[in-house]
């Protein structure tokens, strides 16, 4: 049964569902040494012909915390407003494109002020990077699978580039498996039988729901010539179930 959804369908420029989302701001490189500024202005996030929107913009922006990017964005997240344990996460979205860019659609434990990352746990429905256009990740993270070395599988398109079209992510998880889709394609499916010897299962728990673009960092690597500004992510829903 759907639990929760955001479909987007706000009037053209309007602010997101302050009930359902909260945008968080900042420069300071997200652990990742990421090159974006994130805002919680229009210009970054809002929405558009039944669509959230999310550009990043090539400019040099300064925060109210001092800290200075040449590129900005957004980055939203479910936590205070919606946690769910186990269920169906899925969304339609289309990603960017570039070299540096680095759309993502994912989720974090509820836990993380408590325990800290990647104690917390950490399950990446979809992460794109510029340099593989037809390729998306899926992933999870934990203490002694993080970082380097998570969970992970690589989807890959028969055909084209997913900054393309719209496509269908999702993660069906449960208490012992967490299984991951691209149009409905099962391509990963991740159990406790399958970390490291002497790690743990923290996928046990509530988690929220995160969708933002970052500019470089350590995965995608940094924009060079070829990069090409402004950049959007579309997203046409986010849609949530539990099993009946």
């Amino acid at each position: 049964m759907l639990t929760w959804a955001d479909e987007f369908n706000g009037a053209n420029g309007s602010a997101l569902d302050a009930a359902k989302w909260v945008l968080e701001t900042g420069g300071n490189g997200w652990g990742n040494n990421e090159l974006e500024y994130y805002t919680n202005r229009p210009q970054n996030s809002a929405q558009k012909d039944g669509n959230l929107v999310i550009t990043v913009l090539k400019e040099h922006f300064t925060g109210s915390d001092a800290v200075s990017r040449d590129y900005t964005s957004a980055r939203l997240k479910t936590a205070t407003r919606f946690t769910q344990a186990y269920g169906r996460f899925e969304a339609r979205l289309k990603v960017p494109k570039g070299q540096g860019i680095w759309p993502a659609f994912w989720m974090l434990g509820d836990n993380i002020d408590v325990v800290g990352w990647p104690t917390c746990g950490e399950i990446d429905i979809m992460e794109n990077i510029g340099s593989e256009p037809s390729k998306v990740h899926g992933s999870m993270h934990g203490p002694g699978y993080s970082g380097n070395t998570p969970l992970t599988a690589i989807y890959t398109l028969p055909n084209g580039a997913f900054a393309d079209d719209f496509h269908v992510f999702a993660a069906e998880w449960e208490p012992t498996a967490v299984r991951f889709y691209v149009d409905g394609n099962l391509y990963l499916t991740e159990q406790p039988a399958n970390l490291p010897a002497g790690t743990r299962w923290v996928f046990d728990h509530p988690f929220f729901i995160l969708l933002n673009v970052a500019v470089g960092g350590n995965f995608p690597g940094s924009p060079d010539a070829t990069s090409t500004y402004p950049q959007t992510m579309l997203v046409d829903y986010v849609r949530v179930y539990a099993r009946n």
